[in-house]
């Protein structure tokens, strides 16, 4: 008995027969979150057999840890979570080769492809053209940009970067002159389960794109890479290389060719932040790789910046890589957000990495050599002429590739890249058990 405040106090949990009688309640709500679960299910027991429901405050708590992992992540304090200032990377010199230019950009619904498509708007280019094989997302993509989206106007383009042919008729009819080349297929376990179909998006698309280019008269075309592609150990990362090496074979050609190496970027579709909200927001528990595994980040909009940098400074051919600062445990990454979004102690349950992770990223291949550039915040690798077999080896990838024999491409990506391991194959059911908080 008692009272608290005013409110009557009926007594304690073992009084919980004698309190639902005396007031005759339809429901019990049990606002104690640390009680411990067996209890918990005890009280449900006893509350069934008085005939009354059982409320627990977790699901309450969790609607509101689910409202605060909804932030939006564009509002969140990134250098809190990356442990470093956020680089301003873009200087009004992009304005010489955007402003008054066309611009085409493939994968543009996409994360990166989107953030491009609304830093490059702001230069006021001639002509912006949407490329996707999506047709949802280009529609948010111009909704975005233009306030209505009809996709009825030219600009806005539904094309695969698999078909040549296609390419040829988009190069031809809208005659842009610099590409910004973001479409990918980037999730690392899937391509492990699906090598073939990484080999016909990230390289035989990059180069039936290159080659349209070429064609056409691009003046600047940039790839997007991954740091993946540095001393590869994934099919993802392999296939990103040959994609860089691809343009280093175009290198001769009048059209200026640059790669940029991403981190895993904050925000962007599928990565670690947008995983650990859905974990967070659904079950309060994340699923984290290995206690010690940690990844260079950057911001959405520092990958934006590189990349519009990067087509600027693009007559130096060859790859360019932001400085991203040190790596970040995965971990401490989580720790940071879920303070940010006050979501009080969040229990990490680890995985094991999966094949074709390492469990610390690389920016540079051994065998490459690491130049300054006019952006003290941008390195750049020399362009490297492939080996003289490597036409004929590309053949093979993609005949391979096209008849759709998953061992037959990871043997030809090993011959053509000697510094590529290739992780055993798994079950899909072992690959693909947790969610992949890894994107980049």
């Amino acid at each position: 008995g008692g009272a608290v405040d005013g409110l009557p106090v009926l007594g304690g949990l073992d009084q919980l027969e004698r309190a639902v009688e005396q007031t005759r309640a339809g429901a019990v709500v049990i606002a104690i979150p640390s009680l411990n679960p067996a209890r918990i299910h005890e009280l449900g027991m006893r509350a069934a057999a008085l005939g009354v429901h059982l409320r627990h405050l977790p699901p309450f708590l969790a609607s509101l840890r689910a409202e605060a992992a909804g932030t939006d992540l564009r509002a969140l304090p990134m250098g809190a979570l990356l442990g470093r200032a956020q680089r301003h990377v873009v200087g009004r010199h992009v304005a010489e080769v955007l402003t008054g230019r066309r611009v085409l950009v493939t994968g543009a619904g996409g994360s990166i492809g989107s953030e491009l498509c609304r830093q490059v708007s702001a230069f006021g280019p001639a002509e912006l053209v949407l490329l996707d094989h999506d047709e949802s997302n280009l529609h948010r993509l111009q909704l975005e940009l233009w306030g209505e989206a009809n996709l009825d106007v030219e600009t806005v383009v539904v094309a695969d970067i698999r078909d040549s042919d296609r390419l040829d008729q988009v190069f031809a009819d809208r005659r842009p002159q610099v590409v910004f080349h973001a479409a990918a297929l980037k999730h690392l376990p899937v391509l492990e389960m699906h090598p073939c179909e990484g080999v016909k998006s990230n390289v035989l698309g990059t180069e039936n794109l290159v080659r349209a280019a070429v064609t056409h008269g691009v003046e600047r075309f940039v790839l997007i890479s991954t740091d993946k592609a540095a001393n590869p150990a994934s099919v993802l990362g392999a296939t990103k290389r040959l994609a860089e090496l691809v343009l280093q074979e175009y290198a001769d050609s009048p059209c200026a060719l640059a790669s940029v190496r991403f981190g895993n970027v904050l925000g962007s579709r599928g990565s670690l932040l947008h995983v650990l909200k859905e974990q967070l927001a659904s079950t309060g528990e994340v699923t984290v790789t290995d206690p010690e595994v940690s990844r260079f980040f950057m911001t959405i909009e520092e990958a934006a910046g590189l990349v519009l940098e990067s087509a600027w400074m693009a007559e130096q051919s060859g790859t360019f890589v932001l400085d991203m600062g040190e790596a970040i445990r995965i971990v401490d990454l989580v720790d940071n957000f879920a303070s940010l979004i006050n979501a009080g102690d969040v229990k990490i349950r680890f995985t094991g990495l999966r094949p074709g992770e390492k469990l610390h990223e690389e920016l540079w291949n051994d065998s490459e050599t690491r130049l300054p550039t006019d952006h003290p915040r941008i390195s750049r690798a020399a362009a490297t002429r492939p080996p003289h077999e490597f036409r004929s080896g590309l053949r093979e990838l993609y005949a391979a590739a096209a008849s759709n024999s998953a061992e037959a491409v990871t043997a030809m990506l090993s011959r053509l890249l000697p510094e590529y391991t290739p992780a055993p194959r798994t079950p899909p059911q072992l690959a693909l058990a947790t969610p992949y908080p890894d994107g980049f």
